[in-house]
């Protein structure tokens, strides 16, 4: 089964087709981020502009690529929730109106979903497995998942395809918002995630001591607008000081937050695999799951934890770096297993999909 994916919830305006929910046949991306750079964030008007001009010929590209025609396309998939409503309006206008003229059935998928499903897609476009071997080595459930994104921070219960038990979240901001408001504090281009790691690699990570909020708390729930605020006073404190931020001061910043955040998102990802014993992999999503220092820190736990007790714990993260960050491949490969579990959703005529920007 062949599913057109469509993403346009924030600034990136992406089409895939994904053939049966792991296959990646294409996977085109139009980031909007030297634009936004500009700003130091995104602009929703801006965004939805953008979204506009690039769409069609993004989806064009994805055809193309993938070699078929919209006749060869079985089911359309497009994120419809949450994200910035304008630039939503612009994925779900496009599918309806593609469902509408070529009589396939459109499929809303929630955006966190998409997330969650970028651990099923294949990371050669299938070309050196062939299906038999693709499924053997898909997810064994139930999974625990970490979701780590600039407007999200969750971590998930998942017995089965679509079967998803929050277990914790963040109680104020997700840590991807965090970098990129710390990275602005320190001075670093936008996006602040990938500024702050790069940042970090020749900082030292113990100069500074930032907070770990909720480390004491029995849920699993996170907090980061302490140390955002730390490491703001901080550096107000530098600044009345009369010291000048030289590189290496950035850099060892840039190290010890990153070190903090990586710290509290593995210990409360820790408790949670500790609660539920009998998981079988552990999961990381989100744009922030291309931190090489949080998979590295997630792993080395997972390992302690299987070399102490005998555990067999598989550890997964998205196979490129393009199935890290917001892209329509995610968003089919959910829609795929969407569809799955309720045929209506494959089967029935067009029903008009609408946008929302809540969760």
């Amino acid at each position: 089964m062949k599913i057109l994916g469509i993403e346009t919830s924030c600034d990136e305006t992406s089409c895939a087709v994904v053939e049966n929910g792991t296959r990646v046949l294409s996977n085109v991306i139009f980031s909007q981020i030297k634009l936004h750079a500009k700003t130091g964030g995104v602009v929703p008007e801006v965004a939805a502009r953008e979204h506009v001009v690039k769409i069609i010929p993004v989806l064009k590209s994805a055809l193309d690529k993938a070699k078929l025609s919209m006749d060869e396309i079985d089911a359309i998939a497009v994120t419809a929730r949450p994200g910035l409503l304008s630039s939503l309006l612009i994925g779900t206008t496009t599918a309806n109106t593609l469902g509408l003229f070529s009589g396939k059935p459109v499929i809303p998928v929630q955006h966190i979903e998409g997330h969650i499903y970028s651990n099923w897609l294949d990371g050669d476009g299938g070309n050196s497995m062939g299906t038999e071997a693709i499924q053997k080595n898909a997810p064994k459930f139930p999974i625990l998942i970490l979701t780590v994104s600039g407007g999200h921070n969750e971590i998930f219960l998942m017995r089965d395809h679509m079967k998803f038990e929050l277990i914790g979240e963040t109680v104020d901001d997700a840590a991807g918002e965090a970098f990129d408001k710390v990275a602005r504090l320190l001075g670093l281009p936008y996006p602040g995630g990938p500024s702050i790691m790069k940042a970090a690699e020749t900082g030292n990570k113990n100069a500074f001591k930032f907070p770990r909020a909720m480390m004491k708390d029995k849920t699993f729930n996170f907090s980061f607008s302490g140390i955002k605020t730390s490491v703001l006073y901080f550096m107000e404190k530098e600044k009345r000081a009369g010291r000048k931020p030289t590189k290496k001061f950035v850099n060892d910043v840039a190290a010890s937050f990153q070190e903090a955040v990586i710290d509290a998102l593995a210990t409360k990802l820790m408790m949670a695999v500790k609660k539920y014993p009998n998981i079988k992999e552990v999961h990381l999503a989100g744009g922030v799951s291309a931190n090489i220092k949080l998979r590295e820190e997630i792993a080395h736990r997972l390992k302690s934890l299987n070399d102490s007790n005998g555990a067999k714990i598989t550890f997964r993260y998205p196979q490129k770096f393009e199935y890290c960050t917001d892209n329509a491949a995610m968003i089919a490969s959910a829609g795929y297993f969407k569809s799955n579990l309720d045929q209506s959703l494959s089967r029935a005529a067009c029903e008009y999909v609408e946008a929302s920007a809540e969760f």
